[in-house]
């Protein structure tokens, strides 16, 4: 008998722990709203939504309790671990995080500014992907700007741009390596990445591609420009009909509600999830549920709908959007939504990586007309809201 091999488990180590000073507001940057959500809320749900990252734990400062509670305690989700204390300085707070991790054993764990918002899907993926074959990884942009070193106003030098990169985060590196490495180097100062900690150490780091809109919001002009930036929003719209047949319960938004009859369907029939399914996908121009999820393919036979809608989610954060609202009406005369309507929205919250404020469910009748109101089907209609 042929053991399959064991999956790598990556952990994201979200580095939240700053007072972000030069923003000059009196809560830490990380809490600040940025496009109507924190800033450190958006970086951990990139995180939270991408299928290779297997947990994530945030390093908060001393006094932050209450704030971390408040920015994420719409983000349902079992893989966001309880947040660690940090120390006063960065590196220590590194530190203090992958003690933390030590229990749960990772091979490889990502290292995230939470002042970085906007970091994709892709650029996730690219690094986790180096770490196959480095022990460390970090996302650069070369540098295209001419470079000068000044000493006070006046020009000294013009510095060679030739091999210069821009460092980001997330640095992705062999747990055991990393760990070793703050604690032997913990008391050297002005490193100012964990990458630099390598670097002590002779040990190569990979450079892959990194994005301009993986950008660090430090002062409070980062966070005006973004405001007042005119992201490209596309709105899709999806539809789904399932009949009704014998049965004891349906599924709808991913919840089983008992009622005298069942959705007939090759997977699960979950009309709600396939038409939010069809939703994003057409907000990104790729195609349908059934394209994707072929109803003859004996793969999805009884599947639940959430894998359908998880991977409709992934190739909305591929192509580089953030689900930014969902929107569901289910149109039936049975069962009733509203003693369920909170379940829906939190799965469907939990399914994309959103806030719960952000997914809408309604229900409603058609006044015993037509095949809905002769009790002969099910219909749900979704919107879907994308930011690029």
């Amino acid at each position: 008998m042929t053991v399959p091999p064991k999956k790598l488990k990556t952990i994201a180590l979200i580095m939240a722990a700053g007072r972000g000073q030069r923003v000059g507001d009196l809560l830490p940057k990380q809490y600040l709203s940025v496009r109507g959500r924190s800033i450190l809320s958006q970086a951990i749900s990139a995180f939270l939504i991408h299928p290779d990252v297997d947990e994530v734990r945030v390093v908060i400062g001393a006094r932050d309790e209450d704030l971390y509670t408040q920015v994420t305690s719409s983000l349902r989700n079992h893989k966001l671990l309880p947040p660690v204390v940090g120390g006063e300085e960065r590196n220590v707070s590194v530190r203090l995080g992958l003690e933390s991790l030590e229990d749960l054993s990772p091979e490889y764990v990502l290292i995230h500014d939470g002042a970085r918002p906007f970091v994709s899907h892709a650029l996730i993926s690219r690094v986790i992907h180096a770490l196959k074959h480095h022990k460390g990884a970090i996302p650069g942009i070369a540098v295209v700007d001419t470079l000068k070193r000044v000493s006070q106003t006046t020009i000294e030098a013009t510095v060679d741009r030739q091999d210069l990169y821009q460092a980001q985060t997330p640095q992705g590196f062999d747990y055991p390596t990393i760990l070793a490495a703050h604690r032997q180097l913990q008391n050297v100062r002005n490193l100012t990445d964990d990458a630099s900690l390598l670097e002590q150490l002779t040990i190569p780091v990979q450079i892959v591609e990194g994005e301009v809109m993986n950008r660090k919001i430090t002062t409070p002009e980062d966070i005006e420009g973004e405001a007042m930036s005119f992201p490209d929003i596309r709105v899709g719209h999806g539809i789904d009909v399932h009949a009704i047949g014998p049965g004891e319960g349906v599924m709808i938004l991913g919840i089983f509600i008992p009622v005298s009859f069942s959705l007939i369907g090759h997977s699960d029939a979950d009309v709600g999830l396939h038409s939010l399914t069809d939703a994003l996908l057409g907000a990104i121009g790729d195609g349908d549920i059934g394209q994707h999820f072929n109803p003859k393919d004996d793969r999805w036979k009884d599947a639940d709908s959430s894998l359908f809608l998880q991977e409709a989610a992934r190739r909305v954060r591929e192509k580089g959007g953030n689900i930014s609202h969902a929107d569901i009406t289910i149109l039936g005369e049975r069962p009733k939504i509203a003693p369920y309507r909170d379940q829906m929205v939190a799965k469907v919250a939990e399914i994309l990586g959103i806030e719960t404020s952000r997914v809408s469910v309604k229900a409603t009748t058609t006044e015993k007309l037509g095949f809905v109101g002769r009790e002969e089907g099910l219909t749900a209609f979704s919107t879907a809201t994308v930011v690029f």
